[in-house]
This record gives structure tokens, C-alpha cells and sequence, in this order.
């Protein structure tokens, strides 16, 4: 992940995906909980080797900001999910073409979700963001994910309403632009 330096919050450590953590990956993409509000049309993974492409793909990216990170647990020393900056697709005709916009997203395994960790990571993330110089940062979720609105919110993305400019699907657009210093 060029660019991509890890981070650290008071309970979390964010840092780059390791080949070895194919399996958590499977356990976290596998389930229909998580994937539901993923993907046009949703899909659960099926089996080791693609989640060892998803790995390789997110070391992969070459962005100077942009990465997607492996959320850790300090204190336990586990896995709990994923935490992503990246290019946001725009509607249109497949494949799809980067929007120009910089999508901040999260996915994290069923046992953590209640706990605030997306909300930390996700903070930690749009600061990073910000201070690495991007001029705004969007959020995208499936009208019915009340759950990652809430998260948007929190970590003081606006909601702007409904759109259909990403992802060719409706989503709800949560937005925040880096202060003027």
C-alpha cells in the first residue's frame, strides 16, 4: 500500500493486510450478515482463494492516501475488520470507472459490531485523510444500513440524501470536505 502508514487509536491498530490473515478475511466476507448491503448484486465469498485475491488486490493499490487497512483489536491482538479509502466507482456502464471521489467505508466481523470500533477506525481514517491533503471524502450505503448511517454521522460525514451516481445502485451519500486552514 504505497503511502498507506499504519494507525493507531486508543483500543485499535490499523495497519496493511498480511497474506496470513487470508482466513479472517474468508470468515469476515463469507457471511451474509456483512455482505448483505456489499456489492451490486451482494455476494458472500466462497473460499480461501478469493480472499487471498482481495488481499493482493488491497496491497496492490498504488495511492499515495488511499488503502485499505486490517482493523486490530490492541488489547487481544485479533482481527475485527476492515477499514477502506479508495477510489468510489461511477454509474455507468461496466466495468466500472473511477468517479474522481474518495469513498471511506467499513465492514467488520458480526462479533464486534456494537462495540464503537468502526466509528474509532473510521475517525482515525478521515483524520489521516484530511491531513494527508484529500479535499473531501464520501460514504455510500444501501438504503437500509441504518447501522453504517449511523457511523457516517458519528464521525461527522453530512448526509445529502439519495443518489445514484455510484456504484449503479441507490444509495444513501454521506459527505464531509476538509476545513479551510
Amino acid at each position: 500500500m504505497n503511502g498507506v502508514k499504519s494507525l493507531e487509536t486508543e483500543r485499535l491498530i490499523l495497519r496493511q493486510w498480511e497474506p496470513e490473515d487470508a482466513g479472517f478475511v474468508l470468515d469476515l466476507y463469507s457471511r451474509w450478515e456483512v455482505q448483505r448491503f456489499i456489492g451490486n448484486p451482494p455476494q458472500a465469498m466462497a473460499d480461501r482463494a478469493q480472499a487471498e485475491d482481495r488481499i493482493r488486490a488491497w496491497r496492490a493499490m498504488d495511492h499515495p492516501v488511499h488503502g485499505v487497512w486490517a482493523v486490530g483489536l490492541k488489547d487481544q491482538n485479533i482481527l475485527a475488520g476492515t477499514l477502506l479509502l479508495k477510489d468510489i466507482p461511477a454509474s455507468g456502464p461496466l466495468p466500472l470507472q473511477p468517479s474522481g471521489d474518495t469513498e471511506i467505508g467499513w465492514h467488520f466481523h458480526p462479533d464486534f459490531w456494537g462495540h464503537g470500533y468502526a466509528t474509532e477506525a473510521g475517525r482515525a481514517v478521515l483524520d489521516y485523510a484530511f491531513a494527508s491533503g484529500l479535499p473531501k471524502v464520501v460514504a455510500v450505503t444501501a438504503p437500509a444500513n441504518i447501522a453504517s448511517q449511523k457511523v457516517c454521522t458519528q464521525i461527522g460525514l453530512r448526509h445529502q440524501g439519495e443518489t445514484g451516481r455510484y456504484y449503479n445502485m441507490l444509495c444513501e451519500l454521506f459527505e464531509l470536505r476538509r476545513a479551510a486552514t
